[in-house]
């Protein structure tokens, strides 16, 4: 994997001296990070955790978000901590009937010209730091304020520390502060819908034989996925049931295996062997928001969940933050290279993204109620499609795999 980031124009000292503050040190803020520092911005990002960390496993990384970290320059490092799954394969939740298989490595490289690969988030964000190359990450800041004064943005930080910077983007996540000053306080929508997840060393599951794919298993109320992360060395898997309500003081973030296996009865004994041979298991509620009808209000734009969160039924939240922080790069560096306005950059920025990642958050809506269609009628019409359909071409993904989020010109 090379480096091949496009650049639309030559860096400009006037590049250098326009200060972007990103808000969330999360996947998404440091993509856009990394982005904003190859195209010669100063950038300072600031997270309110005490410690950098991503919280979660695995990730899939599809060939359009890999393709984006390749052309930032963290090809190789990506390489060394990920996997290249052979195949994605659906099955059937209580016999393993395969219901679709899909190759994707090496086939995904030769069309799209990048990978699909899977990773543990927490490796995933080292990739990315790795990136920075004299941005500054400063920890424990939380945001209270921001205002936009005309030249400039001023933030103010809950210890009474402030920060100017020329553009603030806010990547702090669903539950995001910058959103909730520019737009109000919204909560998010619960989506009745609960996950497990967990690691396993494959040394564990040696008997099992699984072959180096990503497998999902599609059942009545609920499916699981589990893939290789980390080299090959852990298996990750989250599995995903359905429940009418969410109360933190009932269900609390580390779940027992037992509750897992619960969740699962009567599944095949391969999820079950699985879920089993984990330590611990982690638990969390699935949210999300209708799409925003805009995402910046002068000099400071939005970013990732923070403007549009979404289901993981498309395997696309993380790939979108990184394709936002992407475009935002080049939008900046266009208008700072033409001598335009920065308002008018992010106004931009957010009329080629919005389209794209609000068909995305309807397309992981609808997935939701395709994978856990009960046993019957409707389950049996949708195997049968998938049967009849076959392997899925390359092509007919052409328009998510194979976007470009560095060329302004296609939308």
């Amino acid at each position: 994997m090379g480096d091949d980031l496009e650049r639309s124009a030559p860096v400009t000292a006037d590049r250098s001296r326009c200060r972007v503050l990103v808000v969330g040190a999360g996947l998404g803020g440091l993509a856009a990070a990394v982005a904003l520092r190859r195209r010669g911005f100063t950038v300072d990002v600031v997270e309110q955790a005490p410690v950098l960390t991503e919280v979660g496993g695995g990730i899939n990384v599809g060939a359009n978000a890999a393709g984006v970290l390749i052309r930032l320059g963290l090809g190789e490092a990506l390489e060394r901590v990920a996997v290249r799954p052979a195949a994605a394969h659906v099955r059937r939740w209580q016999d393993g009937t395969t219901l679709q298989r899909n190759r994707l490595n090496p086939r995904y490289e030769e069309v799209f010209g990048a990978p699909h690969l899977t990773a543990h988030r927490a490796e995933l964000l080292d990739v990315l730091v790795s990136g920075l190359a004299g941005a500054t990450v400063h920890l424990g800041r939380r945001l209270t304020a921001v205002t936009d004064t005309g030249d400039g943005v001023e933030a103010v930080f809950v210890d009474g520390e402030r920060a100017q910077a020329d553009v603030l983007v806010g990547a702090d996540g669903i539950n995001s502060t910058v959103r909730a000053l520019l737009f109000g306080e919204e909560h998010p929508i619960f989506a009745g819908c609960v996950a497990y997840r967990g690691l396993v060393p494959v040394e564990r599951l040696a008997g099992l034989d699984l072959p180096v794919e990503t497998q999902s298993w599609l059942g009545p109320g609920g499916h699981l996925v589990h893939y290789p992360v980390s080299a090959g060395r852990v298996l990750n898997f989250v599995g995903w049931t359905e429940h009418d309500t969410w109360n933190r003081e009932d269900w609390t973030d580390r779940a027992t295996i037992e509750r897992a296996l619960a969740a699962f009865e009567g599944w095949h004994p391969q999820v079950r062997r699985i879920i089993a041979a984990a330590d611990t298991c982690f638990i969390w509620a699935l949210f999300d928001r209708d799409p925003l009808p805009r995402w910046s209000a002068g000099r400071v734009t939005l970013l990732g969940d923070a403007c549009h969160p979404m289901y993981p039924f498309m395997a696309q939240g993380a790939a979108q933050a990184m394709e936002d922080g992407a475009c935002l790069a080049a939008c900046l560096a266009a208008a700072v290279d033409d001598g335009g306005d920065l308002a008018a950059a992010l106004v931009r920025y957010e009329q080629v993204r919005l389209p794209r990642t609000s068909r995305l958050q309807e397309l992981s809506r609808a997935n939701k109620t395709v994978f856990h269609l009960p046993d019957g009628e409707a389950q049996q019409a949708r195997d049968a499609e998938w049967a009849a359909a076959g392997e899925r071409s390359p092509e007919a993904m052409r328009w998510l795999f194979g976007h470009d989020p560095f060329d302004l010109t296609g939308g």
